[in-house]
């Protein structure tokens, strides 16, 4: 069976229908892309068939283009893989810009056949660029629906023509959110933004009316009629220049020019503004070479589409497991913790039992969830009827047997082990035998709590990061007697949430907080050799990081930031390696700036909470440098620290899949996206730079540097981490 299938009916109008077989999703590969041509020609050459509707025999109409066609575009000129890409888009370009002219006269654009998209459900990537090249597109009214171009979030941008037709049709500021965001919408709000053209309960026989009702002009592309101008303005006009500098500015203010694929796309876009359209194409098509050439865009690619997908449906999940889909949960402590989860869980059509001391901290935790359902009411996001179903769904309650029919609970109570032993032992008592149970540390190893549950092979570590309704990550732990049906369990219940789960095994500060400690140690050391405060946080930004390390110190509290120094050097005893960086810590306490949520911290603030520039007592403290390290040295130290320890954690079984490593880094802590993750990071740097990299900031920094057995031996044999561990 063919991807494509054409059929005509007594109207004489064709549908094209697009149906990949024997998968959940239409995907577009270069055969596909082939028989569409072919379809449109015998479309064109049958002077019966009066038009055409391209539609989805499945649910949506496509979920994107099969990335593997980049893959193959490289092969197909052997060692100039470039040329490759590039004549494989020029190829797709002309077959899209057949359709849009639709075999109509160059001259007088007469004569040209109608063809339209109706679109049943989610339409995007190439399956919004396709039909953007034809004359209109029909959405069904589906509210679950989204379209849009988000390529700009893998490392790529729209190339199949996405990018010059959304620019000619909106303009640059009204395709900027789509194009530079890779926002999407539903089908109403497409309509209104411009994106498609109709939204109808009858979208297949409104189109065909359509079909049967349109003239010469209606078919027409405004780009190919005389006279044309880009709305808003080209970059040379007036109105159009201050557009592009403001969103140039915008642009690199956020992204502080670490991705790539931002930069192609802002000069794909200036200088296609600047050409006649087949032009635009062409420069298209260049940038859009470039940018899958450039090593990042492969390495995002992987973490962010590939192995991200991989683990959401179940890579990783024990074989053999029958499934272990959550029905009760129980969750002890309605904190700002537990009660992220319970309304993650409840939203996800789970019943909830939010446990606490006392029924009144109870009834506060799940007020946590009224406020942001009532909230999503407000922004238009939900019915009153979702949220009441939601609400519904969470039972809060100081009644610990309330817990007997849980299958599933997840402790999420104060970060100490007593108190959490303390909830175990009581839950324990009323749940049954088979209830897997959880816990929510972020520092304590899972293996030493498990000793207070009656059944150690049930008990598996759950780490959220917050806010919960807000990460995507969720870190499952393996205690030593943790068996499998325990880590099915959580990783089913996280596929419930819509969340992405990594498995690992149990260490100290398990694999994600042993990889951003680090990275707030360094910004702190740093402080304390009287390296401006200001260079360090730009040198993370630049690398692409949400937040530098002093701000995300701030954010998570300098409290618990000492609390855990204090908890590691009593289990670490003379190992401990951080006295430098705990006077800083200990005496940021003592002086009463605990962080944002104090409203002052490294950071001032004012009543509102708004950030207000660096604390001047900083300096007094610890006096700048008179001799600063360059911007690359700051910029590796913070790099390289977290990136060692992720292969320290790969070297000692930490991480049991390398791509773990990466999706994790990236999704729970905002590891440099741009690099797909600290080990692609590695790999994009080459190991025996690395390796060579790491000596030179061992001799000048200290131990922290030392380059890693693993990362030593893969550089001596100039081996990638994706070639000795690829799944």
């Amino acid at each position: 069976m063919a991807d494509f299938s054409l059929k005509i009916d007594p109207d004489h109008i064709a549908t094209i229908i697009w149906d990949c077989p024997q998968k959940p999703f239409n995907i577009l590969n270069f055969d596909a892309i082939k028989l569409l041509d072919s379809l449109i020609d015998k479309i064109l050459l049958d002077e019966n068939i009066i038009g055409a509707v391209i539609t989805s025999a499945k649910p949506d109409f496509a979920a994107g283009m099969d990335l593997k066609v980049l893959a193959d575009l490289k092969k197909l000129n052997g060692d100039n893989p470039a040329k490759g890409l590039f004549e494989g888009f020029m190829q797709m370009h002309s077959i899209m810009r057949k359709i849009e002219r639709a075999g109509m006269d160059p001259k007088t654009n007469k004569g040209g056949k109608p063809i339209v998209t109706v679109l049943p459900g989610t339409a995007l990537g190439i399956g919004l660029e396709i039909p953007l090249c034809t004359h209109r597109i029909f959405a069904a009214n589906n509210d679950k629906a989204k379209i849009g171009l988000p390529e700009i979030k893998v490392g790529i941008f729209p190339g199949a023509g996405g990018t010059t037709r959304l620019v000619r049709k909106l303009g640059i500021f009204g395709a900027s959110e789509f194009l530079l965001e890779g926002k999407t919408l539903d089908p109403m709000r497409a309509k209104s933004a411009g994106l498609i053209d109709e939204v109808s309960a009858t979208p297949m026989a409104d189109a065909k009316a359509w079909i049967m009702a349109a003239s010469d002009p209606d078919i027409v592309k405004p780009w190919d009629q005389k006279g044309y101008k880009l709305p808003g303005g080209a970059p040379y006009t007036p109105s159009g220049f201050m557009t592009f500098a403001g969103a140039s500015a915008m642009v690199n203010g956020k992204t502080m020019g670490a991705y790539p694929a931002t930069k192609a796309l802002m000069s794909a876009v200036y200088e296609g503004s600047l050409v006649p359209f087949d032009t635009a194409l062409r420069i298209e098509a260049r940038w859009f070479t470039n940018i899958v050439m450039n090593p990042s865009s492969s390495a995002m690619i992987r973490s962010l589409f590939i192995s991200k997908g991989a683990l959401e449906k179940g890579a990783v999940r024990p074989k053999n497991v029958p499934d272990q889909s959550v029905r009760i949960i129980g969750i002890l402590g309605a904190g700002m913790m537990g009660a992220g989860i319970a309304l993650v869980a409840a939203q996800a059509g789970i019943e909830v039992v939010l446990v606490d001391q006392d029924q009144n901290s109870a009834n506060k935790g799940k007020e946590y969830s009224e406020k942001y359902l009532t909230d999503g009411i407000k922004r238009g996001k939900i019915s009153e009827k979702i949220r009441e179903k939601t609400l519904n769904r969470i039972l809060a309650t100081d009644d610990y047997t309330k817990l007997a029919d849980a299958d599933l609970v997840i402790e999420a109570v104060f970060e100490d082990t007593k108190v959490k032993s303390d909830v175990t032992k009581a839950a324990v008592e009323v749940i049954h035998k088979d209830c897997i149970f959880a816990s929510n540390t972020s520092t304590l190893p899972i293996s030493e709590l498990a000793k207070a549950s009656k059944h150690p092979e049930n008990y598996i570590g759950i780490h959220f990061f917050s806010p919960v309704e807000k990460m995507l990550l969720v870190e499952i732990i393996k205690g030593e007697k943790t068996e499998s049906r325990a880590v099915a369990k959580a990783l089913d219940f996280v596929r419930q949430i819509k969340k992405t789960p990594i498995v690992v095994n149990d260490a100290r500060f398990f694999y994600a907080n042993r990889c951003i400690i680090p990275y707030l140690n360094e910004g702190l050391r740093m402080i304390t050799e009287g390296i401006p405060t200001s260079i360090i946080e730009s040198a993370a930004k630049q690398l692409g990081f949400p937040l530098g390390p002093i701000q995300l110190v701030d954010e998570t509290s300098i409290e618990l930031g000492a609390k855990i120094a204090r908890a590691t050097k009593a289990a670490m005893g003379a190992l401990y390696p951080n006295e430098q960086i705990d006077k800083i810590l200990f005496w940021m306490e003592q002086e009463g700036r605990l962080g944002r949520k104090a409203g002052a911290g490294f950071f001032n603030y004012n009543e509102k909470g708004k950030r207000e520039g660096f604390w001047k007592g900083l300096e007094e403290k610890y006096p700048l440098s008179t001799t600063i390290p360059t911007f690359e040295d700051v910029q590796h130290r913070l790099m390289f620290i977290q990136a060692l320890e992720a292969v320290r954690a790969l070297e000692e079984g930490v991480l049991m899949d390398i791509r773990e490593g990466d999706v994790g880094a990236i999704l729970g802590w905002g590891f440099a996206p741009w690099s797909g993750g600290p080990l692609s990071w590695l790999d994009i740097l080459g190991t025996p730079y690395a390796a060579e990299r790491c000596q030179a900031l061992y001799e000048t920094y200290g131990p922290r540097f030392e380059c890693p057995p693993l990362l030593a031996d893969m550089g001596k044999n100039n081996e990638a981490f994706y070639e000795r561990f690829s799944p």
